[in-house]
């Protein structure tokens, strides 16, 4: 579809919805007028856009973005910093920046605005309450002060080659309370379980203390898989999606693979879906290499055993087919970041490496071959979790505190809808995460969204003090909240699996289905969740997505705050 070019009067109209708009802004997530007719699914839900047509909305949002600053009320230094833009059927747009002060990345600044198609300031969704300022941005510890503070942190922390191979830059720290100057140091490395580090560490540059650290490789879980017995593979199985080659995967069976001639061979190369390639890294645990293509002479692949190479390729490749085609044909998003570009995945990383992971530096998924080389952590959902990663990335971000937790939930959440979307024999859909895999080595599943906690890790309800725990932990409050909103309390038998999921209260709550959950969750990801959204504002988020698609009267409505409540988010 080709959009109107409407940048410029859209600016006019801006600078005279300042006032409204600088009020908007103080109250963090607004709402639409009061009285205004709830809009209807259809209009409020994400339109499909060409990678052409993102670009015009992105240049366009380019074009106006000082007189958004002006109508917004933000300081002479600070300035705007366009990365993403969504359109709903209606014409609405959601235009995402983060913020700069004095030339300056603020972090936890970032903000959305909310448009109508006649181009008026709806409401604003932003990071912080807090006025970014700063009495100085000249620090008063060394560079090289952060830079040892943090190695020895990642040290600590039993990261291998810990170093950090560019200084650190020097930021606004606004996402845990007042604006402060600070440093931000990567650092780099290997950490305890073989996984790459990225290990970015903010520290105060007036005194050099830590104000923060997080992890920026994205991985399916925060253990580690198990090295205990083996478990054998599903047998070959019908598959689903289009595709030039076929192959038969550890886990999915016989697919259809996304695959290119070159010359005499065939290349594992999906041109359908962004040009994704999938690479053998043949054990090699060097992070700035693909990897070696993967060619084949009759364009069939695999044999459903760990025993050749091709067959964990084919999982990886058709998982990464089939989260393409989910987010496609379900929410109309082209692409990881909407652009029509694909990420690439590489296969038989390290040794023995049990675990999967998500870059955004490599813009890559990686998968080990878990215990004995014979477990690689290519299934379905561990697939669809670590792209969703990268979907996350490119919207909300969920970087600070309780919001690692909910990037975490909202891969998991995702990566359900993945299986059940593709409709795969030997890997029906399920709310359980990573049960082909035989993660713990007695058939047992990673994480259970029904109840969480019994995977002996995660939480069921939430707590305060859970920004600083392992995300992979903090994400079963997301997990049950998504499980009860799709399919309610209590005991239940779907499609063969048993579940029971308790509230914290004792309250019933009725599902609304999962499709309709999936529906409200994308939506409050995209356009109503920043990288700084805790517990508490996701539930405002997905409250304000649910009225937008179905009505603050609706049944949907009602059903997402019974699911936050039967999780202790009130």
């Amino acid at each position: 579809m080709t959009m109107p070019r409407a940048g410029m009067r859209r600016s006019a109209m801006v600078a005279g919805t300042a006032v409204a708009a600088t009020a908007l802004l103080a109250t963090g997530l607004t709402t639409s007028a009061a009285g205004a007719a709830p809009a209807s699914e259809t209009g409020s839900q994400p339109a499909a856009l060409t990678a052409s047509a993102r670009a015009e909305m992105l240049r366009e949002a380019n074009a106006s973005k000082a007189n958004i600053a002006t109508s917004l009320g933000l300081g002479a230094k600070e300035k705007l910093v366009v990365t993403d833009v969504i359109k709903d059927v209606d014409g609405t747009t959601h235009t995402r920046y983060d913020r700069t002060y004095d030339g300056l990345l603020v972090l936890g600044g970032d903000l959305i605005v909310h448009q109508a198609k006649s181009g008026d300031i709806k409401s604003v969704t932003k990071a912080t309450n807090a006025t970014v300022k700063v009495a100085s941005t000249t620090a008063g510890v060394a560079p090289s002060t952060a830079v040892k503070a943090a190695i020895k942190l990642a040290k600590a922390d039993h990261t291998t080659g810990a170093s950090a191979d560019q200084a650190p830059r020097k930021v606004i720290w606004a996402a845990t309370g007042k604006p402060v100057l600070a440093y931000e140091t990567v650092v780099g490395g290997t950490q305890k379980d073989g996984t790459p580090s990225e290990l970015h560490v903010i520290t105060d540059a007036a005194t050099g203390k830590k104000l923060y650290q997080y992890q920026d490789v994205k991985i399916f879980t925060g253990t580690g898989q198990h090295n205990g017995k083996v478990t054998p593979g599903p047998g070959p199985g019908p598959g689903t999606g289009t595709g030039t080659g076929t192959g038969t995967g550890q886990y999915n069976g016989k697919v259809p693979l996304g695959s290119v001639k070159s010359g005499s061979r065939w290349l594992l190369k999906d041109t359908a879906r962004g040009g994704h390639q999938t690479y053998n890294a043949k054990h090699s645990t060097d992070q700035t290499k693909q990897g070696a293509a993967f060619y084949d002479a009759d364009n069939v692949w695999g044999n459903g055993k760990p025993t050749i190479a091709q067959t964990a390729a084919v999982d990886a490749h058709y998982g990464a087919a089939m989260t393409w085609d989910y987010y496609k044909n379900v929410f109309g998003r082209n692409g990881i970041r909407g652009d029509g570009k694909a990420a690439y995945s590489r296969v038989h990383f390290g040794d023995q490496f049990g675990n999967a992971a998500w870059n955004d530096d490599c813009f890559c998924m990686t998968y080990g071959d878990g215990a004995g080389n014979k477990e690689p952590l290519t299934a379905l959902d561990v697939v669809g979790h670590e792209m969703t990663h990268g979907v996350t990335s490119a919207t909300a971000k969920l970087k600070y505190g309780e919001a690692a937790g909910l990037d975490e939930a909202t891969s998991d959440i995702f990566s359900v809808g993945v299986e059940f979307y593709a409709k795969n024999a030997q890997d029906p859909g399920d709310y359980l995460l990573g049960d082909k895999i035989d993660f713990n080595g007695d058939g047992t599943p990673a994480r259970y969204m029904d109840k969480p906690s019994k995977d002996g890790l995660s939480y069921d309800y939430w707590e305060s003090g859970m920004g600083n725990v392992d995300p992979h932990a903090t994400s079963g409050v997301g997990n049950h909240f998504f499980y009860l909103l799709s399919e309610g309390s209590g005991a239940k038998e779907i499609d063969g699996v048993k579940y029971d999921s308790p509230t914290k209260d004792g309250s019933t709550v009725k599902g609304i289905g999962r499709a309709k959950a999936e529906k409200i969750w994308y939506k409050a990801l995209t356009t109503y969740m920043t990288s700084n959204t805790d517990y508490h504002a996701a539930r405002k988020a997905t409250l304000k997505a649910a009225t937008d698609l179905y009505g603050a009267d609706s049944a949907e409505y009602k059903g997402v705050d019974a699911a936050w409540a039967g999780v202790n988010v009130k």
